[in-house]
């Protein structure tokens, strides 16, 4: 059914994320590939004019190498055809953007439970099906 798929995947929500990546393996067309995706945040984007004292970058590059570490294992783990990319930045952005770039045929993103914050702001799930070129399916 597709050929490139991008599996966005929250760290602190890994079994949905796996839930997801099984969902895009059903979908994958032989021969297809896979980009686990994980964006790591820029703290310092959102706090700047908030705090007189940056995030260490330090945090930024041990959340990097642990996200990498995270999603080899779980590539490993159910034999993924395809590679891990790591992002930093907006996590809907980004995930848009890789897309993108990618030509990918769809993006598959796990949703949660809306909560106050998505009211205002909108979840990563909403705000990646509202702007991506790509196909978009948000996986409950």
């Amino acid at each position: 059914m597709y050929r490139k798929i991008i599996v966005p995947i929250a760290i602190d929500r890994l079994t949905q994320g796996e839930a997801t990546l099984k969902r895009a393996m059903a979908l994958l067309d032989e021969g297809g590939e896979i980009v686990l995706l994980n964006v790591v945040e820029d703290l310092n984007a959102y706090a700047q004019g908030y705090m007189i004292v940056d995030f260490p970058q330090q945090m930024i590059e041990d959340s990097v190498r642990h996200a990498e570490r995270t999603l080899n294992a779980l590539k490993a783990k159910h034999n993924v055809p395809g590679r891990v990319v790591i992002e930093i930045g907006g996590p809907a952005g980004r995930i848009n953007e890789l897309a993108e770039m990618e030509k990918a045929d769809l993006v598959i993103i796990a949703s949660h439970q809306p909560g106050l914050s998505d009211y205002f702001i909108g979840s990563t799930a909403s705000r990646c099906a509202a702007h991506c070129h790509s196909a978009v399916l948000i996986d409950r």
